[in-house]
């Protein structure tokens, strides 16, 4: 057998010794979600758990969003990144959000995103994590939901009559991956239309341009993006580090030269060891901020 194939056996079989068993996805909305618009797959909102095996869980959760210009969902900015921070000890559950190919546009998404923290915070004790410790993770597109649920959230209603909304959906830390962040100036025009339409108010483009609503109650941000990116400028990210920086808001800011946008880890399965090194400064981040051992 070739030296390569032992290789890759070798580096399947040390995943799924860090990884536990997959775990089916979790509907976020019991029954019908709010403003769905049909009952299949694709106006079902969902979390897809992936745990870490026995012994390794640090406690910390992470929802990530895939990317994919809210037209589609990216699986390697989903799966790929669930396994790689399993590695590292958090519990991780992709989010398959609305999406506008499906007839979804804002609020949808957000109300998805929000639903998610409020879900896993309220669930804290079942999937054996820290309630004070749920982040959320995009990229691109994936990134502007991200960075939505960092500045667009509230501390839950305490006389709804469905528990879960009436807890917190602010995360307690976030991780912009690329991101989409303003809806002005440098935009990904493909995305702003996908979520807010062809004809957006004045208003609601201010709304939606997330590095305007940044707050001291925002919580702290690893932000990275590539000075090449060709479809989503860099100014995106650097609005927002500044916004956090104006609002003493702790945060770690790492643009590279070079990358394309879309990278992902920069790896291809089964690997997910990632050759990029945001991945490397990621997890020095949250080993420094207590959410891995």
């Amino acid at each position: 057998m070739k030296r390569s194939v032992l290789f890759s056996f070798a580096v399947i079989a040390t995943l799924f010794s860090v990884v536990a068993e997959p775990v089916p996805p979790i509907p976020v909305w019991p029954g019908t979600p709010p403003g769905a618009q049909g009952i299949s797959s694709n106006d079902i909102p969902t979390l897809t758990p992936f745990l870490p095996a026995a012994g390794l869980a640090s406690g910390a959760a992470m929802i990530i969003c895939p990317g994919g210009g809210y037209w589609v969902l990216a699986p390697h900015e989903g799966q790929d990144y669930a396994l790689f921070l399993a590695r590292q000890g958090l519990t991780c559950f992709v989010l398959k959000y609305r999406l506008a190919q499906h007839g979804y546009h804002h609020p949808v998404m957000m109300q998805d995103v929000q639903r998610a923290v409020r879900t896993i915070r309220s669930r804290a004790a079942e999937w054996k994590v820290d309630p004070s410790r749920i982040g959320v993770m995009g990229s691109s597109a994936g990134g502007h939901l991200t960075s939505t649920a960092l500045t667009h959230f509230d501390a839950g209603r305490a006389d709804a009559s469905d528990p879960i909304d009436r807890v917190s959906c602010r995360p307690d830390l976030g991780v912009l991956c690329y991101a989409v962040i303003s809806m002005g100036e440098f935009t990904h025009g493909g995305s702003k239309k996908n979520l807010l339409g062809d004809k957006p108010s004045t208003d609601l483009v201010w709304l939606m341009s997330n590095e305007l609503q940044v707050t001291p109650q925002t919580p702290p941000c690893f932000v990275w993006h590539t000075a090449e990116d060709s479809a989503v400028p860099v100014e995106n990210a650097l609005l927002f580090a500044a916004a956090l920086q104006r609002a003493k808001v702790p945060f770690d800011l790492h643009i590279f030269e070079k990358g394309r946008h879309g990278l992902g880890l920069d790896s291809k399965p089964p690997e997910f060891l990632g050759t990029h090194p945001w991945g490397a400064d990621l997890v020095f981040w949250l080993h420094q901020r207590g959410w891995t051992h």
